[in-house]
Order: structure tokens, then C-alpha cells, then sequence
């Protein structure tokens, strides 16, 4: 892999430590890794002018569906909340197959990179007709973006008092074989890994206690992260006290889904113990503002988890609930919504760039990402300030989250360019456009 030298951004927001930000700095990559940061840096490789450019670690997305970007705006669902939503969308879903899920992956990921994202998790929790995990893992390999897939998984369908249809569920001694399979085959542990697996029954209106429990003991022996939904909205929590007897952060801890391995997605309606809980065992959240608000579901309490010390980062949610896929958007509505609840000083443009970055690497346990210093990973994001939609802002950082510019001008994964003034470079995206639409309106049909 070659060399690039960054030259001459407005500023370098670092993420390190001391949370530096470089005025006029220059930044050298190099086989993947940044190898210098500083003034008038030379190399012999490839100049990128970043004069009038704000230079910040990629951004971390630690929840998606994926494949929903094939069902945006779908008419039924519109203005249902949490549950009426699900089963308005599940018999669409349960019509994809291996090329919708591949083809909205790319279309997904593509669109999280030119807001900013370099590296994202997926959560694939249904599997029709044929598809597998691996299609999801193709796309992003395709389009060059740093991913974590989650086996996700629904083994209790509506016979049996589950929310999905009947035909979505999997039996559960195969869910968990596949598991094995995929990690086996697709996981790298290593430091600058390009994808890296997790196992992820989906919540627990959908799964046995059983599997639950069973998926975090394959994920520890595999030495692999775990993921599902918790505590997303009220009909969640009285789900979990109707048939479990506990709320959910007590579900979550009696089968061991606490922990430093461990990343929940929403959490909206977590309480102060089970926010403590959470602090206290070094569990993750990932905070999906703009889907949250879409679905009814609440404002999430994160000024009170980043009080606590809990992890908390950033996830778009399914396209079928945001509607969108921006991550920036997402470090904006966060911000937001904390001030909306607790004030206007409840958070800052900058600590929502940072959990936007640092802390979706932090929650991911990628402590090669999130940071722009010497020896982390080349994943880079150079947004134009000097645009329309920056124009007059007087602080070009917390320009960002308060007026834009809402995509990047280049981004870099591993040190690739995979967008260039504003475009992808790596994927037909006319033609991928094309095929995506076609495929939705099958699926209308």
C-alpha cells in the first residue's frame, strides 16, 4: 500500500488524549497506518490540499440493519410505532433473498461513507431465502469499508409467542452452528482488522433465554463481541416484565449480557440502576437518536450514561426506521435531543463528534481506530469548510455537528481513498443505484 500526505488542514481534530486539535497540520499515511502528524511534512506519494478542510478520525456506526435500506418510507409503517412497525415490514422482508441483502448492504455502506463513517457494524438477524452473513461481508469488502457483522437471529416466531412471522425464525442448535461457521471463516482478531464478526440474537421478544444465553457462551469461547436490542421503548420494558419478570437490565445481566464484550443497541428506557449496571460492568450503547425519534420511542438517557461512565456511541438503525443513513446527522440529532431534555449546555458539537468517533471505536473494542495519531489505523475523514453550508461559521469543528458540511469531501479506510471529492470510488454507485431500485420495486410488486 502506497503513501498519502494530508497537507495543510485548517485543523486536525486528533481524538488523543488531550483531545488536540492542529491548526495548518499535515498528516502522513502509510501501509494503512498513520505515520506522522505534524507541520511541514514531506513524502514522496500522493498529495491531498486540505486548505480549508477540518481533518477528523473516520466515524464509527455501531448499529444498522442493513438490508432495510431497501424498505425506506414504506407506507404502512410510516407512523407505527415499535411493534406495528415490525409487523407491517416482516412479510416484505421475509421476500429478499441473497441479492437484496447484498446489493442494500452496498447502497447502506456506500451511504455511510460520504457522511463520514469508516468502519460499521451490521446487525443481519433474518436470513430468506438463502441469504447468509457472508453476502453483507462481500459488499463491504467491495466497497473497501471497515465492518463488524453481527450473526444476528430470531428463533421465536408468532406461534409460539414470538414477534416475527413464523417462517423467519431459525431453529436454534442452527443458529448457532452458523455462528461458528461465520466466525470461523470471516472473523480476524487481529490489530487492523477489516472485518471482525459478532454474534447477535436479536432482542428478547424474538429469542428463548435460552439461546441468549448459549450465544454469549459460543461468543466468549470465540473470543468474539455480542450485540442485540435492549430496553428500545415502553412496550419493550413491559414485554420483558409480562414474560420475564425483570426489566431488561436485569434480562440482560441474569444471562450474562453485561460486560466489556457487550454492546446494546438503544437503551432508551434503561433507569438509573440498570444505567450503574452498565457503568459498573463496562457495557456499550449504541445510540440511535434519529430512529428513536422516527419510531415514537423516546429520548435516550445519555447524558445520564456518559455521567455514569457508561460507553455510549452512535448508530444510524435500520433504514426502514430512520429513513436516512448519515452518521453525522445521527452526532447532530444527539446532541439535540440531550439539550431538548437536560439544557442547552447538556452537550457540546464536540463531545458529540467524539462519541461519534472515539467512542463507537471504544464500544467496538477498536482501540487501533477512532484516534488520528501515529501507529492507529488510516481511517480519515477530510470534510470541506469552506462550502455553502459553513459559510460564516466561526469555529469549524463544531461546524460539523451545528450547520455542516453534512458529507465528506474525501474519506480513507487503511489508507485507500474510497471517496474522492465528494464520490465513491470504488463501486459503479449509478449502476448499484439502479440495481437497488429495481429490486424495491419487486418487492412493491
Amino acid at each position: 500500500m502506497g503513501e498519502v500526505l494530508i497537507m495543510g488542514a485548517e485543523v486536525i481534530v486528533t481524538m488523543d488524549g488531550a483531545r488536540r486539535e492542529l491548526a495548518g497540520a499535515d498528516l502522513v499515511l502509510r501501509d494503512g497506518v498513520i505515520a506522522a502528524i505534524g507541520a511541514d511534512l514531506h513524502s514522496s506519494g500522493e498529495i491531498v490540499h486540505a486548505q480549508g478542510c477540518v481533518v477528523t478520525p473516520g466515524l464509527v456506526n455501531t448499529h444498522h440493519h442493513l438490508y432495510q435500506t431497501l424498505t425506506r418510507a414504506v407506507p404502512g409503517g410510516q407512523d407505527a410505532l415499535l411493534f406495528g412497525w415490525l409487523k407491517t415490514l416482516y412479510p416484505i422482508w421475509a421476500r429478499m433473498g441473497p441479492e437484496e441483502i447484498r446489493v442494500s448492504a452496498q447502497v447502506g455502506l456506500a451511504e455511510l461513507a460520504l457522511s463520514g463513517c469508516t468502519l460499521s457494524s451490521d446487525h443481519l438477524y433474518m436470513y430468506p431465502g438463502g441469504a447468509r452473513l457472508e453476502d453483507t461481508i462481500h459488499a463491504a469488502a467491495e466497497l473497501g469499508l471497515r465492518f463488524h457483522p453481527t450473526r444476528g437471529a430470531m428463533s421465536i416466531g408468532q406461534s409460539a409467542g414470538g414477534l416475527p412471522p413464523d417462517s423467519l425464525v431459525e431453529d436454534e442448535s442452527a443458529i448457532l452452528n452458523d455462528c461458528i461457521r461465520v466466525i470461523d471463516a470471516f472473523h480476524d482478531a487481529g490489530e487492523g482488522s477489516m472485518c471482525r464478526v459478532g454474534v447477535a440474537p436479536c432482542s428478547p421478544f424474538s429469542v428463548s433465554r435460552g439461546l441468549m444465553r448459549d450465544a454469549a457462551l459460543l461468543a466468549r469461547d470465540k473470543g468474539v463481541m455480542m450485540h442485540t436490542h435492549l430496553a428500545e421503548n415502553d412496550e419493550d420494558v413491559a414485554y420483558s416484565l409480562a414474560q420475564f419478570g425483570c426489566r431488561p437490565g436485569d434480562y440482560a445481566r441474569d444471562l450474562g449480557w453485561v460486560g466489556e464484550d457487550v454492546w446494546h443497541a438503544h437503551c432508551v428506557k434503561l433507569d438509573g440502576v440498570e444505567i450503574d449496571l452498565f457503568a459498573a460492568t463496562k457495557t456499550g450503547v449504541s445510540h440511535c437518536p434519529c430512529s428513536n425519534c422516527r419510531l415514537g420511542s423516546g429520548i435516550a438517557p445519555v447524558r445520564a450514561m456518559r455521567d455514569a461512565g457508561v460507553r455510549v456511541a452512535l448508530g444510524v438503525d435500520g433504514s426502514a426506521s430512520n429513513d436516512a443513513g448519515s452518521l453525522i446527522g445521527e452526532a447532530r440529532q444527539a446532541m439535540l435531543l440531550q439539550r431538548v431534555q437536560n439544557g442547552a449546555d447538556a452537550m457540546a458539537a464536540r463531545e458529540a463528534l467524539e462519541i461519534a468517533t472515539l467512542g463507537g471505536a471504544q464500544v467496538l473494542g477498536r482501540p487501533d481506530c477512532g484516534v488520528i495519531a501515529p501507529g492507529k489505523r488510516a481511517d480519515i475523514a477530510i470534510w470541506d469548510v469552506s462550502g455553502l453550508e459553513a459559510a460564516g461559521a466561526w469555529d469549524p469543528v463544531a461546524a460539523l455537528v451545528l450547520c455542516g458540511p453534512s458529507k465528506v469531501r474525501d474519506l480513507f479506510v487503511e489508507g485507500r481513498q474510497i471517496v474522492r471529492d465528494g464520490q465513491i470510488t470504488t463501486l459503479d454507485m449509478p449502476r448499484v443505484i439502479a440495481h437497488q431500485n429495481r429490486l424495491a420495486r419487486a418487492l412493491m410488486a
